[in-house]
């Protein structure tokens, strides 16, 4: 099994990288400090299969990168780690281009909505990288398991490489989706990622946030 990484140590990053251990796979938790006492804590409650590092550190031991952080430093993240290290591989982006500025509802980033996504920044940012936009329209527990939305929820995904939507297709259907609608190049985040504000609004009015989106067809 390839070894994974997760850049991040929230309660995104947190629920990702202990599912992708439960699963078998090695995951590094990347942060900006190698003591970050979040990170270390992960590490040492989820075994032998699980690390702490920097961002740096993270990116350089993943073959398969997950983006857990918040979407107004990913690309900050990605700059500190060091952009030559996630050369030839595989980037899942679950985060979201959201201003939490002015509190509650945030709002999209202007630069970062409509016209372009987070995704795609993300992309040109490591342009020798493959980047997949996929699981940010759900909650974390959602996330890695899809039955607690209720149903057999619809997830998507967004990218320019076949073979990496292929290596993120295989994880989601570890994490329970089955049923995934490949939507096509990383310009098709920008759907996804408007998305967002409809998840925030109904998790608002219902007080549940365990649900998700179905395409019926």
């Amino acid at each position: 099994m390839k070894n994974i990484a997760v850049l991040g140590t929230g309660m995104v990053g947190n629920t990702i990288g202990t599912k992708l251990t439960q699963l078998g796979y090695n995951v590094m938790m990347g942060s900006r400090s190698a003591t970050n006492q979040k990170a270390l804590a992960w590490a040492e409650a989820n075994g032998a299969n699980a690390s702490a590092g920097t961002f740096e550190d993270a990116a350089k031991f993943g073959e398969i990168i997950f983006n857990c952080t918040k979407g107004e430093i990913a690309l900050d993240v990605f700059k500190m780690a060091g952009t030559e290290n996630f050369n030839g591989k595989t980037i899942i982006d679950i985060s979201n281009p959201l201003d939490f500025s002015k509190g509650m509802p945030p709002s999209l980033i202007p630069e970062l909505s409509n016209t372009n996504s987070l995704g795609e920044e993300i992309q040109k940012l490591l342009p020798e990288a493959n980047v997949v936009k996929t699981l940010n329209i759900v909650n974390c527990e959602v996330m890695v398991d899809a039955k607690k939305s209720g149903g057999d929820p619809t997830m998507f995904m967004s990218g320019n490489s076949a073979e990496a939507k292929e290596e993120a297709k295989a994880i989601l259907e570890q994490f329970g989706w089955n049923d995934i609608i490949d939507l096509g190049d990383i310009t098709t985040a920008r759907g996804t990622e408007m998305l967002l504000p409809i998840w925030l609004r109904t998790w608002m009015a219902t007080g549940n946030g365990y649900f998700a989106f179905k395409i019926v067809r």
